[in-house]
Parts: C-alpha cells; sequence; structure tokens
C-alpha cells in the first residue's frame, strides 16, 4: 500500500464531474455552491450554539452537534474538489486525494447513518420513558453512542479505502462521477472485482438498514406513545420533534438506499451523480435547517446571541 501511495502524477484519475460549461450548468453549479454555503455556515453555527449555550447541554443537542460536524465534514469532502475542478477546466485528483475522498466518504456516510439510527432510539426514550431518560441517557451511553458511531464509519472507511485502492486499474482512469465514488472507481479496475462488490452490497444493506430498522421500531412505539397522551399541547410538542428527525432520516436514508441498494443493472452514471448531491450537499444543509428553524431552544440561543452583539456593538 505504502508504494502504491507513491505513485506519479500520471497515475491520477479523472473526474468526469456533473457540470458541462453550459450556460444552464453554470447557473445550476452557482445553486449547488449557494448550497455549500448554507450547508457549511449552518452547521458550524448550530456546532457552536450547542456548545456555547448551557441550555442545549443535553443528550439530544450532544447528538445533534455531532450530527453536524459529519454534515460538515461530508459537504467539504466532496464539493471543494468539484468546484475547484469545474472552474480551472482541470479535472484530476491524485491517487492520494482519491484514497482520502473514498475513506472520508465512507467513514461519514456510515457514522451518520448509524447515529441517525440511535437518535431515534434517544427520541423513543424521552418521549416513552420521560422519568427514566436521564438515567437511560446519561453522559456515559451517550459518549458511548457517538464514540460507536464514529468508531464503526472509520473502520469501515479505512478497510473499504485499502482494499479499493489495492486493485490494479486501466489505463483508461476516467471516473464518472463528481468524486471518487467507490462504485464507480471499481468498473476501471483490471482485474473482477464481482466478489468486492458483492461483499460491499451486504455491507450496505447492514449499514442502511440495521439503523433504518431502529428508526422504524422506535418510531412506531414513539407513535403509540404519542396517541396515548392527555394533552393535546404535549403531543404536538412531540410529534413536531419527531417529525424534524424523520425528515432528515427520509433524505439520507432515501437517497443512500436507492444509489446503493439498487441491482447494478438498473445503476446509470447520471442517476447516480444527481442522487449524491442529496446526500452529500442537500441533506448536510437541510439538517441544521430542520433542526434550528423548528426548534424553539436554538432559535432562543441564537436570539440571545444576536442580543449580546448588539448590546455589545452598542458599548
Amino acid at each position: 500500500m505504502v508504494l502504491r501511495l507513491n505513485r506519479s502524477s500520471t497515475d491520477d484519475f479523472i473526474l468526469l464531474g456533473i457540470f458541462s460549461h453550459s450556460p444552464t450548468d453554470h447557473l445550476l453549479f452557482s445553486v449547488v455552491m449557494l448550497v455549500f454555503t448554507v450547508a457549511l455556515c449552518g452547521n458550524v453555527l448550530l456546532i457552536f450554539l450547542i456548545y456555547t449555550d448551557p441550555r442545549l447541554h443535553t443528550p439530544m443537542y450532544f447528538f445533534l452537534s455531532q450530527l453536524s460536524l459529519m454534515d460538515l465534514m461530508l459537504v467539504c469532502t466532496n464539493v471543494p474538489k468539484m468546484a475547484v475542478n469545474f472552474l480551472s477546466g482541470r479535472k484530476s485528483i491524485s491517487f492520494v486525494g482519491c484514497s482520502i475522498q473514498i475513506g472520508l466518504f465512507v467513514c461519514l456516510v456510515g457514522s451518520e447513518g448509524l447515529l441517525l439510527g440511535l437518535m431515534a432510539y434517544d427520541r423513543y426514550v424521552a418521549i416513552s420513558h420521560p422519568l427514566h431518560y436521564p438515567v437511560l441517557m446519561n453522559q456515559k451511553v451517550c459518549l458511548q453512542i457517538v464514540g460507536s458511531s464514529w468508531a464503526f464509519g472509520i473502520v469501515d472507511g479505512l478497510v473499504q479505502m485499502l482494499v479499493v485502492m489495492t486493485f490494479p486499474y486501466c489505463n483508461l482512469r476516467e471516473v464518472d462521477h463528481f468524486f471518487c465514488e467507490m462504485l464507480s472507481l471499481l468498473k476501471l479496475a483490471c482485474v473482477d472485482t464481482s466478489l468486492f462488490e458483492k461483499v460491499v452490497f451486504v455491507c450496505c444493506v447492514f449499514m442502511l438498514l440495521f439503523p433504518f430498522s431502529i428508526i422504524v421500531a422506535s418510531y412506531a412505539r414513539i407513535l403509540v406513545a404519542v396517541l396515548r397522551m392527555h394533552s393535546a399541547q404535549s403531543r404536538k410538542k412531540a410529534l413536531a420533534t419527531c417529525s424534524s428527525h424523520l425528515t432528515a432520516v427520509s433524505f439520507f436514508y432515501g437517497a443512500a438506499m436507492f444509489i446503493y441498494l439498487r441491482p447494478r443493472r438498473y445503476r446509470t452514471p447520471s442517476q447516480d451523480k444527481v442522487v449524491s448531491i442529496f446526500y452529500t450537499v442537500l441533506t448536510p444543509m437541510l439538517n441544521p435547517l430542520i433542526y434550528s428553524l423548528r426548534n424553539r431552544d436554538v432559535m432562543g440561543a441564537m436570539q440571545k446571541g444576536l442580543d449580546r452583539c448588539r448590546i455589545g456593538s452598542q458599548r
């Protein structure tokens, strides 16, 4: 592996990208960059508010801060390189750069998928067992949940990166994507990768369906608990909190399942590239908006921060 990382520029990969230089694609590129900017600012702001406002030092917001950190890293893994290639006219990416993209992408998608599933369990405990919530979701448990999510993603990312980048690749190194997406890269291998692709498919089934099953089971129990509530206001608050999580989950899992759980014969590069935009750029933008604009605590922390800035500027 060390020898392969010391490759010359002749072994660089070519990213064909998603945009041409037509007026329409220039407009679409501008939209993507606007979404990227909003995702960048939104996640940084949400992390800042959660760590600076004592009222947000609760398990739910701790998980949200980690989700925002994952989204922030995910959106910065692929979009800047895509933008540089589009604006400069160069489409190459080094062997090392491609390795890093694959490792980070698999790590972050895997970690975020598992964290979203465990966040559903957190909401179930909060709504169905509110009296036991401080005990069941204590600091140690929260750290274990977040730590297991990161550990699972890191191990998965490292393993898949090392395996994919040890395959020999043919002279035509054109990756039909806007980043080094693993399945697109495997098409360029000079050896039979069908066994590894089957292993990857099984891993994707586990990575997507296992946390998704936790979400379904948790929210089924949450729905039963909510329907048993006597207070209409309590039901409304519980449903509002859960609907935010379900919206984020729908975008993330919907796009990821469409990409990785379809049979290979139904996959097309154009569809994969468009759908990839959803969970690499759009979802990282929507998560902070969903969890902040629909959350009174976060909006209160934001207003408190603005008031401090206003008072400070008047002095």
